[in-house]
């Protein structure tokens, strides 16, 4: 009786594991998200793109009553907050957009040029350059005091021509 009992248990849990596992799985809340962003032409990360960690030395410095705080590093990313008084002013960031032609092909009619990199607007809050086609810089303001001309001076402030550099 106890071999009969050790036996269903045994037959019951295996059943059990080969339903649950060959049952479709409900899409991630991620899933949605992904296909969007690719069916725009925006493309996942390449083996060749940079760690994010390279970039932090390209970053311009903390001073003058500014803090630059890293927040985000990750394959062909980084991220900083800009704060002024412990406000959030602005967020800086370089990509990697070697397998983003899209992001490259958008700063092909720029006359602007920051550094001598063309540089665009992107809507109301951000501006960017592109340098040497494969990164791309950006300051996204998260305040009304931060401007279309800070943002301009603080993609000055960035090292572009150390980036440009960067293979």
């Amino acid at each position: 009786m106890i071999g009969l009992r050790k036996f269903l248990v045994a037959f019951f849990l295996t059943s059990c594991l080969l339903l649950t596992s060959c049952a479709q799985q409900a899409p991630s809340r991620f899933d949605g998200a992904q296909q969007e962003s690719t069916s725009k032409g925006a493309t996942a990360v390449v083996d060749n793109s940079q760690s994010g960690g390279s970039f932090n030395r390209y970053f311009p410095d903390s001073g003058n009553g500014y803090d630059r705080i890293y927040s985000q590093e990750k394959k062909g990313f980084a991220q900083a907050k800009l704060k002024k008084d412990g406000q959030e002013i602005a967020i800086l960031s370089i990509s990697d957009v070697l397998n983003n032609t899209i992001t490259v092909d958008k700063y092909q009619s720029s006359t602007d040029k920051i550094n001598g990199f063309p540089a665009v607007a992107q809507g109301s809050t951000a501006t960017a350059v592109l340098v040497g086609d494969r990164y791309q810089v950006k300051i996204r303001s998260k305040d009304s005091s931060f401007s279309e001309s800070d943002r301009e001076e603080w993609l000055g402030k960035f090292d572009l021509r150390g980036l440009s550099k960067l293979k």
